[in-house]
C-alpha cells in the first residue's frame, strides 16, 4: 500500500478523505502539538503513523523510563491492544543492532490481517544512546511499498527523538517557545542586508527578549578580538573602559572555548572567571554570560556576552537558548562580516589564510605540493640546456640548371622526365627538325645558284654584279650556319650528371614551345644546400657559422649536420607569419638524398636556462603587447 494511503483496519477506514476521518486527523495533530506527557504524545503520534503508513494492524512505542532507566511500553495502537509481547523479538533486535529492522511475520502471527505480514522497528536514539524503540505490524505488500513504509517510520521517529531530547534536558521547560524564539532571532539576523545592521539588530532583540541590560557581539579579526555590535547602540568607541572589559570577558571565554557564566553555578568548577568578575564589579552587573562562536572545525571566531543587574542570574534554560543562538546566528553574522569586507581586504585575508595553511600545522598534501613546485622552479631556474631554433627545411641542389627551348618549334621526342637520373650528354628531348631541314635545303640551293651567277659575272668582268652576288653568297652561308646550329641544338641533352627536378614532355609530344621556355630543371646528386624557413621572432638569434642538425621526412632516422652559410635579408610571408630564408651547407651527404626533400632543422645557438627556453616566446609576446598598448 502506498505511503499516506488509509489503513485497511476498522480503526481508520477513510471515505474520500473527509467526514469524521478528517476531523479525527485534525484532532490527533492538535493532541500531538499540545501534549505535555509522554503517553499522550506517543499515543497520538502512533495513531498518526498508522494512518500515514496504512495497513497497520498493531503498533507499540517503548521508551526509557526517567525513574528506573529501563525500557517500558508507553503507547499501543489500536486502543485496547492486549498482546504487546508479540513485539518482543523485533524490539530486542532493533536494540541490539541499533538500526531499523524489517522482519517477515510467520503464518498465524498476524490474525488481524488474515495473512503473513511484516514487523517494522526503528530505534529512538539520543547521541550514542538508544532511548526507545517504535515497532509496527503491517500487512503483506510489495517490496517498494515496504521500503516506503520503513522510510515513513524513520522520518516519523524524528518527532519521538525531539521529544526525548526535550524531556531529558528539561522536562518542565517550554521547548516550543524557545525554538520559536530562536527562529525569530535568526530571522532578525537574516533580514538585514549588511553585517553591522544585522549584528546590532540581533543583539538588541536578544537583550529585549532575555531582559538583559547589555548584549555585545565580538569577532576575531586578524588574530585580535574586536567588539562589533552593542545592544541599543549603533556607535561606540573601541577605547572605552566598558568595551575593553567586555572584550576581556570574550577573550576569556574564547581562550577556554567554553560557555562562562558569572556567578558560577557549580561551586567545584575550575573555569577561570577573572575577567567576568572584573566586568561585574566595575560596571554593576550581577550576572554575566559569555558564549563563544565556534565554526564547524571547532575553532572559535567570536563571542556573545550578556549582562544583567539585580537578582536575576542566568539559569540553565537561558544559557542553552543562548548557546543554540550562538551556533545558529554566529556563522550567519560571520558570513555577512566576511562578505562586507573590501575586495583588497578579502584578497589579503585569503592570502594570509592560504599561507597559514601552507606554513601552519596539518595540510601535509598542500605542503608536499608546494615543496615540489618550489623544487621544480629552482631546478628549472638554474638548470641549463642547449637553445636551438627549429625551422622548416627544404633540400635543394647547390647548382640547379634550367634547360630551355633553343628556338620556336614542336616537341618531337621526350627521352626523360622529372625524377629520372641522367648522365652528362644524355638526350632529354628532341624538337621537330623537318622545317629546319627544308629551310636548310632552300638556302643551300640558293647558295649554289649565287655561286654560278658569281662565276658568270667574273667571266664577263662585271665587277658590280660580282660584288653583289658575293654578298648574297655570304648571306646564304650565314643562314646555313644558323640552320646547322639549330639542327644540332634540336637535340637537348643533360648538361651534367644529376636528377631531373622538373619537366615531363611525354604527354606533350607535338605541342609547340617558345624560344627560352623552360623544359627541364636538372640538379646534381652530390651537391646540396639546405634552405631553412626561420620565423622572424628567432631570426635575431641566427648567425653565419652556426651549426645544426637536419632530419628529413623521408629519412627520419638519419641526422644530417649542416653549417649556416647565408642569411637572406628578405622576408617571405607564409601561413600568416613572416619567415626569413637561411641557407646552409651539408657537412656530409648521402646517396639517398634527393632535391626537394622536406623536414625540420634545428640551429644550435648557445646554452641558456631551461625556464627561459620554455617561456621566452610568451614573455616576448607579453612585452610586445604591453608596449603596443602603452600610451
Amino acid at each position: 500500500m502506498p505511503e499516506g494511503s488509509p489503513p485497511r483496519g476498522s480503526a481508520g477506514r477513510r471515505s474520500s478523505g473527509e467526514g469524521p476521518v478528517a476531523h479525527l486527523d485534525l484532532a490527533l495533530w492538535r493532541q500531538l502539538a499540545e501534549a505535555e506527557t509522554a503517553d499522550v504524545f506517543c499515543r497520538s503520534w502512533l495513531a498518526l503513523q498508522a494512518r500515514m503508513i496504512g495497513g497497520v494492524s498493531a503498533g507499540i512505542v517503548v521508551l526509557e523510563s526517567p525513574e528506573s532507566g529501563s525500557l517500558q511500553p508507553v503507547a499501543v495502537w489500536p486502543e485496547g491492544f492486549a498482546e504487546p509481547v508479540r513485539f518482543a523479538a523485533v524490539v530486542d533486535r532493533a536494540l541490539r543492532e541499533r538500526k531499523g529492522v524489517v522482519t517477515r511475520a510467520v503464518s498465524g502471527d498476524a490474525p488481524a490481517l488474515g495473512e503473513p505480514g511484516y514487523w517494522l522497528a526503528y530505534p529512538v536514539r539520543s547521541g550514542d544512546r538508544v532511548r526507545g524503540v517504535v515497532a509496527l505490524e503491517i500487512g503483506s505488500r510489495p517490496q517498494i511499498q515496504l521500503q516506503s513504509a520503513m522510510r515513513q517510520l524513520q522520518w516519523g521517529s524524528a518527532w519521538l527523538h525531539n521529544w526525548v531530547l526535550r524531556s531529558s534536558a528539561d522536562p518542565g521547560a517550554h521547548a516550543g517557545e524557545r525554538m520559536a524564539a530562536a527562529l525569530e532571532l535568526t530571522a532578525v539576523a537574516l533580514e538585514e542586508p549588511d553585517f553591522r545592521s544585522a549584528a546590532t539588530s540581533f543583539v538588541t532583540e536578544l537583550a529585549t527578549r532575555l531582559d538583559c541590560d547589555r548584549v555585545a557581539a565580538g569577532f576575531v579579526e586578524r588574530g585580535r578580538l574586536k567588539l562589533r555590535a552593542l545592544s541599543h547602540s549603533a556607535q561606540f568607541g573601541q577605547e572605552m573602559e566598558l568595551i575593553r572589559a567586555i572584550g576581556n570577558s570574550m577573550e576569556e571565554s574564547i581562550d577556554q572555548q567554553e560557555t562562562l557564566v558569572y556567578p558560577e553555578p557549580d561551586a567545584e568548577s575550575t573555569r577561570v572567571l577573572h575577567a567576568h568578575d572584573q566586568l561585574a564589579r566595575r560596571h554593576g552587573d550581577t550576572a554575566v554570560c559569555t558564549v563563544p562562536f565556534v565554526d564547524r572545525r571547532g575553532r572559535p571566531f567570536g563571542a556573545l556576552t550578556l549582562e544583567r543587574t539585580g537578582p536575576r542570574p542566568f539559569d540553565r534554560e537561558t544559557v542553552e537558548l543562548v548557546e543554540s543562538l550562538a551556533s545558529l546566528v554566529g556563522p550567519i553574522l560571520e558570513d555577512k562580516r566576511l562578505n562586507d569586507r573590501w575586495v583588497l581586504v578579502k584578497l589579503r585575508d585569503s592570502l594570509a589564510e592560504q599561507l597559514g595553511r601552507l606554513f601552519g600545522p596539518r595540510h601535509m598534501l598542500r605542503k608536499l605540493v608546494a615543496v615540489t613546485l618550489v623544487a621544480l622552479a629552482v631546478f628549472f631556474f638554474f638548470a641549463r640546456g642547449q637553445f636551438r631554433v627549429t625551422a622548416k627545411t627544404v633540400l635543394e641542389g647547390e647548382v640547379q640548371r634550367s634547360v630551355v627551348a633553343p628556338f620556336r618549334g614542336f616537341i618531337a621526342e621526350a627521352g626523360a622526365r622529372a625524377g629520372d637520373v641522367v648522365s652528362e650528354g644524355q638526350v632529354l628531348c628532341r624538337l621537330d627538325q623537318r622545317d629546319l631541314r627544308l629551310e636548310h635545303s632552300r638556302w643551300s640551293s640558293e647558295r649554289q645558284q649565287y655561286v654560278l651567277e658569281h662565276r658568270r659575272a667574273m667571266a664577263e668582268r662585271d665587277a658590280a654584279a660580282a660584288k653583289v652576288l658575293d654578298k648574297r653568297i655570304n648571306q646564304a652561308e650565314a643562314q646555313l650556319a644558323l640552320l646547322d646550329q639549330q639542327l644540332r641544338r634540336a637535340t637537348i641533352v643533360a648538361p651534367f650528371e644529376g636528377l631531373v627536378v622538373s619537366g615531363d614532355l611525354s604527354q606533350a609530344l607535338g605541342s609547340p614551345v617558345e624560344l627560352g621556355e623552360v623544359l627541364f630543371e636538372v640538379a646534381p646528386l652530390d651537391s646540396y644546400r639546405v634552405m631553412l624557413q626561420v620565423d622572424e621572432r628567432d631570426i635575431g638569434e641566427i648567425e653565419v657559422g652556426q651549426t645544426g642538425e637536419l632530419i628529413l621526412t623521408a629519412l627520419p632516422g638519419t641526422r644530417l649536420p649542416f653549417v649556416v652559410e647565408r642569411i637572406t635579408p628578405v622576408s617571405m610571408p607564409l601561413e600568416g607569419r613572416n619567415f626569413f630564408l637561411v641557407e646552409a651547407g651539408l657537412a656530409e651527404a648521402t646517396d639517398r638524398l634527393r632535391p626537394g626533400m622536406e623536414g625540420f632543422g634545428k640551429i644550435e645557438v648557445d646554452r641558456r636556462r631551461l625556464i627561459w627556453i620554455w617561456t621566452h616566446r610568451l614573455v616576448d609576446w607579453v612585452r610586445l603587447k604591453l608596449w603596443a598598448w602603452r600610451p
